[in-house]
């Protein structure tokens, strides 16, 4: 049976609504925790205020809340189809000749919205604000003491005047500029020479070079310098595959970063996986408002809610889990970046047609 418009509009609006509830409650969450830790973090800081600690937060959040949006959509669905059942809504849609397919359609049409509208519109924000995260993080605990964390950035090189390791903070300008960059530098026998710091250092052909820059040497005093300059032989597309994680990468620009990394002959396969799981993800919407609909339309009065509940947490943790698990394997080649992205999603759909053929037709 097609549902009629008027009770279509109904629903979807219920779903959007209790979705938009969860998620934005979700990113108010992760602001106020990021912006605690950030605080804690900036301690006697220089120019770290409460203001630049909460642009950061705010910076920072929309990255993480793209990663929890498929539970937003699960315990979003899963209300507006309790409510409805509660309010006995969805007997009188029964009582009609209403199927669970049909008042279901709507819900399923938001699903696929909002996963269109996270990878075309939301994806691409985010992106860009965890760029503009990355300069504020750098500018803020490069010079603080503050940068050295689990997070921190490596790369090898060589030149003409030896090796380095190198350390970053942070990247930006698509992996041309580090930003909190640390050089520990050997020379052509693997002697250790000095220690260069620098706030930014910008990728030239054949050399970096740095600016606001320290050099500690075992031999000499500490020296700075406004500019300097070191080899390297290093291109963009090697700094951009070590240091630009796939996150970073807009959904549009992922085909342009994917063809350039594969004509410099480098592994684009994070960037594959990145653009199949975005492209993935209405689809994988879809999939948890069909896990919230096998755990939801249960009637009020046989009780059982608080199951009912658990049991969709449950079930969605384990597709989140599945779908990491997969991406993982993708990551490291071990199965192709397009099954490993679209595998969950889609087994994931059919096991709830599954269930819901179960329990609506026996």
């Amino acid at each position: 049976m097609i549902i009629g418009r008027t009770l279509g509009f109904y629903i979807a609006a219920r779903f959007v609504k209790l979705i938009a509830g969860v998620f934005l409650t979700i990113y108010m969450l992760i602001f106020t925790l990021d912006f605690v830790e950030l605080m804690r973090r900036a301690g006697d800081a220089e120019g770290a205020s409460a203001g630049l600690m909460a642009t950061l937060a705010f910076y920072r959040a929309p990255s993480i809340a793209e990663q929890v949006l498929p539970f937003a959509v699960l315990f979003g669905a899963m209300g507006a189809l309790l409510g409805l059942s509660r309010k006995l809504e969805l007997v009188v849609a029964r009582s009609a000749g209403v199927s669970a397919w049909a008042f279901l359609q709507p819900g399923l049409v938001v699903g696929l919205i909002i996963g269109i509208g996270s990878i075309t519109l939301f994806n691409p924000v985010a992106a860009e604000f965890r760029q503009r995260a990355a300069n504020i993080e750098a500018k803020i605990f490069t010079k603080s003491g503050s940068n050295v964390t689990a997070k921190d950035l490596w790369l090898r090189q060589k030149s003409v005047d030896g090796q380095a390791v190198v350390r970053a903070i942070s990247t930006s300008g698509q992996g041309r500029e580090l930003n909190g960059v640390t050089f520990f530098n050997y020379d052509l026998s693997g002697r250790f020479i000095d220690r260069t710091e620098a706030r930014r250092a910008v990728l030239h052909d054949g050399y970096w070079e740095l600016t606001d820059v320290r050099v500690v040497s075992t031999i000499d005093e500490p020296q700075s310098y406004a500019i300097a300059m070191i080899a390297t032989n290093l291109g963009v597309e090697q700094v951009r595959r070590n240091f630009t994680s796939p996150e970073q990468v807009s959904y549009w620009d992922l085909p342009e970063v994917i063809d350039r990394t594969e004509r410099a002959g480098l592994d684009a396969t994070r960037y594959k996986l990145q653009q199949a799981a975005l492209t993935a993800r209405p689809v994988l919407l879809v999939a948890m408002i069909m896990v919230a609909a096998t755990v939801s339309l249960r009637f009020f009065r046989f009780g059982g809610v608080a199951r009912m509940v658990l049991g969709g947490v449950v079930a969605g943790f384990v597709l989140y889990v599945a779908t990491e698990l997969t991406e993982d394997l993708g990551a490291n080649g071990i199965i192709a970046p397009g099954m490993a992205a679209w595998l969950p999603a889609i087994l994931g759909s059919l096991l709830g047609v599954l269930a819901l053929l179960h329990q609506e037709d026996g």
